[in-house]
Parts: C-alpha cells; sequence; structure tokens
C-alpha cells in the first residue's frame, strides 16, 4: 500500500500496541534550530552511540541534555545490548527507516525483565525539537502520545509534518554515515549498537 505524504503524517509511526501496565516517565527537553543549534551539536558531553547494521556503519550524537527522557531510554537500551541483532523492519521511501522493535513487526515494546512491565515514556517534545533533515532519529509510538517505548526511526528527508502537535520525539541526528541511513530497507539489520562517547553524568 502506498500512501501520500499527508496520509504518511497521520500514519502511526507503530502498530497499535497491546493493552498493558504503563510506565510514565516525565520529562522535557529542547533543541535549537538556528546557529545555537550547531554549538549544542558540539557538546563536548553529548554521547555518541555507533549503529553496525548490515548495511555500514551510522554514529548519532544523543541529545541527552536536550531530551533527556528519551535519550536516558535510548542509552539504558543500548547498554542493555538490546537493540543487538533486531532488523528495520519498516521502510518508506522518502519519508523514514525504521527498527527497534524486537518482534520484528512493528508491535513489539521493551518489556523490563525485573518487573515484568513495558516501558513506556512520556512524550517529550518541545516546538525546537524538529524533523528538518534527513537523519533525524526520533521515538516511534501509536496515536496515545505517551506510547514510545524502543522502536525509532530516522528520517531519509525532511519531514516537517510531524511535528505539528502532538508530534513525534526528536531526540539525536545522524553524525557519520547518512549515506548507509539511506541506504537501509525493510529487513536489513542492527549487528551491534554501542555507545563510542560517554555519556553526561
Amino acid at each position: 500500500m502506498k500512501f501520500s505524504r499527508t496520509q504518511l503524517g497521520k500514519f502511526n509511526l507503530a502498530a497499535t500496541l497491546p493493552a498493558m501496565a504503563m510506565l510514565v516517565v516525565m520529562g522535557a527537553g529542547a533543541l535549537t534550530s538556528t546557529p545555537a543549534q550547531a554549538a549544542k551539536e558540539k557538546k563536548s558531553d553529548d554521547p555518541i552511540v555507533e549503529m553496525d547494521t548490515t548495511k555500514g556503519v551510522i554514529k548519532v550524537v544523543i541529545y541527552q541534555h536536550d531530551a533527556p527522557i528519551t535519550s536516558n531510554n535510548f542509552l539504558d537500551l543500548v547498554n542493555r545490548k538490546f537493540y543487538d541483532g533486531l532488523t528495520f523492519h519498516r521502510y518508506e521511501p522518502g519519508f523514514c527507516i525504521q527498527g527497534g522493535d524486537p518482534n520484528g513487526t512493528g508491535t513489539g515494546n521493551f518489556v523490563d525483565p525485573k518487573t515484568g512491565q513495558t516501558r513506556y515514556i512520556r512524550l517529550e517534545k518541545k516546538p525546537n525539537l524538529v524533523h528538518d533533515q534527513a537523519g533525524m532519529l526520533a521515538m516511534a509510538r501509536t496515536s496515545d502520545p505517551d506510547t514510545a517505548s524502543c522502536q525509532f526511526y530516522f528520517t531519509l528527508d525532511p519531514a516537517t509534518f510531524l511535528d505539528k502537535p502532538p508530534g513525534y520525539a526528536v531526540f539525536g541526528k545522524c553524525i557519520e554515515g547518512l549515506d548507509v541511513v539511506k541506504s537501509l530497507r525493510k529487513g536489513d539489520k542492527m549487528t551491534k549498537v554501542f555507545i563510542v562517547k560517554g555519556a553526561a553524568k
């Protein structure tokens, strides 16, 4: 099935989730798109994550200061090696490549082994956290804004329609390997995901 860009803007970035106990984590963040953005991107204590994929290496800066709740959720999953071996299960040409689902179908989430509950995080979105270019990293969710868990996506082109309220939480950006991001297709795999430059304390 093909969608127009308008339809894609309305299309949930994850399939409907089953009814589960919800853990809501609160927080807020900010990211500028002015000259200050460049300064933020050069922060010495913003962590860098490497994704080794079947198409090549991708490096992303994680905006831990600007989107701490979303970033810390992602970094925790990276440290757990949760993403190692998972596939990219959704490819929309000119829009996004999505991965991070343990089921590989768009229906899975992270279930905390200690509690047996699905971890969901509250939408962490401000007007200046924007999908203004290819390579922006953001969390997928259902129509409920507070259902992001482990699935994420990279934009393949500007997708500012995703910034309309309630929006989607941008928390990072590809800084190396954008050509690899754009070459990813459904079924491609993350062989290893790890932090190459330490997270802020």
